[in-house]
């Protein structure tokens, strides 16, 4: 396997789960802000022009953060970080496509559309005059998972998973781009601690 990776909450998300599962893959890095993504002969790779992207065994490539560390999960199973049992996976993915379609996606076209215009308006279709919505969106759902938070350890309760990973890696990237979290999400600002002390969070991406 090779993964091609590069500066970002997107390829942060792949890079903490292998740290997670203690696996070291080959890596090469890929110069995004030259536009490297969007050019041969990456784009063979990953049409979509995205990072990060997995080469897997058989020649293949993946090139979205879910299923790689699906595919990952399944070639490395332990520690689990998505499931052991069919409740358990149900239960990862539920709060991965809860997180992923109400926090990250908005958090990012805030960034895309505001401080990140520069860098994407060449590349995607943007909607500058959205991104004060797209910002509150993301904070509105931050602070709805707060809630839910409440006397759980982790996101899926006593599990540490890889909805998690993904959850503190977009937070993180929003303190970095004008978007911090709300100190009154006391209960996501205890788990911030929590995941910060594990030292796979300490691993660059």
């Amino acid at each position: 396997m090779k993964l091609y990776s590069s500066i970002g909450p997107n390829p942060a998300v792949v890079a903490m789960f292998l740290a997670e599962k203690g696996v070291t893959l080959d890596t090469v890095k890929v110069d995004i802000m030259a536009g490297e993504n969007r050019q041969a002969p990456y784009m063979e790779k990953n049409p979509a022009g995205q990072s990060p992207c997995l080469e897997m065994d058989g020649g293949g490539h993946l090139s979205e953060i879910i299923p790689i560390c699906e595919y990952l999960e399944e070639k490395f199973p332990t520690p689990p970080l998505i499931g052991t049992t069919p409740e358990e996976r149900a239960e990862t993915r539920m709060w991965l496509r809860r997180i992923d379609l109400n926090i990250c996606e908005p958090l990012a076209n805030g960034f895309r559309y505001a401080e990140g215009l520069p860098l994407f308006q060449s590349r995607m279709r943007t909607i500058p005059h959205a991104a004060a919505d797209f910002k509150e969106l993301a904070q509105e759902k931050l602070t709805w998972l707060d809630g839910l938070m409440s006397g759980k350890t982790w996101v899926a309760g006593e599990r540490f998973t890889l909805a998690d990973i993904l959850l503190f890696c977009f937070v993180e990237f929003g303190a970095t781009v004008g978007q911090p979290l709300n100190p009154d999400n006391k209960n996501i600002v205890a788990w911030m601690e929590r995941v910060k002390a594990r030292t796979p969070a300490k691993t660059p991406a």
